[in-house]
């Protein structure tokens, strides 16, 4: 493959994937030369990026919890850090094909429920992944993460990896996070060009002890790769009541982290208590993915700051619910979908 042709492909890469700020480095400027401190070592000149269109990918549902699939551009309004901006690219994105990271913790606080975290992860596989058209892998994360499966749409090849799993060690929670948005940024599509899905499901207590990268860390990759993260809770802190149906009293505070991810990607949080608790919540997760919206609009400043900037995105017609992430890193452009980037935010 030549230079010329590899480079049209990373550009392309990078303009199209729902979820990125694209960026363009702009032209040097001229300056006059100032007589410099022999006490005070020169600056390295920073970098100055142009921000480019912002994509928000969107569900709205009614009142009882329906997806509405036939809204316009003019029934969404977009504000980023409280202002009102003006939407320019809108489209429906119906039955697009999915890229599924599936996160297993298989880490020795989960080892009681290790079963539990195996039967929800192929349950969920088994009811969202179509045969010929999605693909998943699936990664592991104790004290490193690892992937202990690579993207394929054979249920039975994804299933088997899955039982095989056995729990110990620590947990690097937010590395394999990071690591897996990196690596669904970098999905294969089925072709060039071609518009997909990117999807993360975490399965895990939450808690998170070994990694190297911070929380924040973990959200800025997943927004700057357009990834949802759903998160299934596999905290066992509930308290059996008088008719002996568990109930969960307080969130840990590693569901709160974990709905935390859901939340600030435009995703799901679950917290069952038994795996056939989340069978119809599966099935409704699958009908969410294909029935969205694709929205994008140009942030108001020109420079690639590094800084998060919350967004807000609602719909003018009563009684409908929309959910989207809430905000993005504005950075400037990965050199190639697989490249580590270096963290630039500290929380939000």
């Amino acid at each position: 493959m030549s230079k010329r042709i590899l480079a049209a492909l990373l550009f392309t890469a990078l303009f199209f994937t729902p979820g990125i700020v694209t960026a363009q480095q702009s032209p040097p400027q001229q300056q006059q030369t100032k007589p410099q401190n022999p006490a005070v070592p020169p600056r390295a000149p920073q970098q100055r990026f142009t921000v480019g269109l912002v994509h928000l990918v969107a569900a709205v549902t009614d009142r009882r919890n329906k997806f509405v699939t036939d809204l316009t551009k003019n029934d969404f309004e977009v504000f980023e850090d409280g202002q009102q901006q003006r939407i320019t690219y809108f489209s429906r994105q119906a039955d697009l094909p999915l890229r599924i990271a599936m996160l297993l913790d298989t880490s020795n606080s989960i080892r009681e429920r290790l079963h539990f975290e195996q039967d929800a992860a192929i349950d969920f596989l088994y009811n969202v992944l179509r045969h010929g058209q999605d693909e998943a892998f699936v990664m592991t994360f104790d004290n490193e993460p690892e992937v202990v499966q690579d993207y394929t749409d054979d249920m039975s090849q994804l299933s088997d990896v899955i039982q095989k799993q056995n729990a110990g060690g620590g947990t690097a929670l937010n590395d394999a996070i990071y690591l897996a948005s990196e690596r669904l940024m970098d999905a294969p599509t089925p072709s060039a060009g071609a518009e997909i899905r990117r999807v993360l499901v975490v399965i895990s207590d939450g808690d998170d002890n070994l990694s190297d990268h911070a929380l924040s860390d973990a959200i800025q990759m997943a927004d700057r790769a357009g990834v949802s993260i759903y998160t299934i809770s596999s905290n066992n802190d509930w308290v059996e009541t008088d008719t002996n149906t568990p109930q969960k009293m307080q969130y840990s505070e590693g569901d709160n982290i974990l709905k935390e991810l859901a939340d600030e990607t435009g995703g799901r949080s679950f917290f069952p208590f038994r795996v056939d608790d989340l069978a119809q919540s599966f099935l409704d997760i699958g009908n969410e993915l294909r029935s969205q919206y694709l929205i994008g609009y140009t942030p108001p400043y020109k420079i690639a700051d590094g800084q998060f900037h919350r967004v807000e995105l609602k719909v003018f017609r009563k009684g409908l619910t929309v959910r989207s992430r809430k905000g993005y890193y504005a950075t400037a452009p990965v050199t190639s979908p697989a490249t580590s980037v270096a963290a630039t935010g500290t929380g939000h």
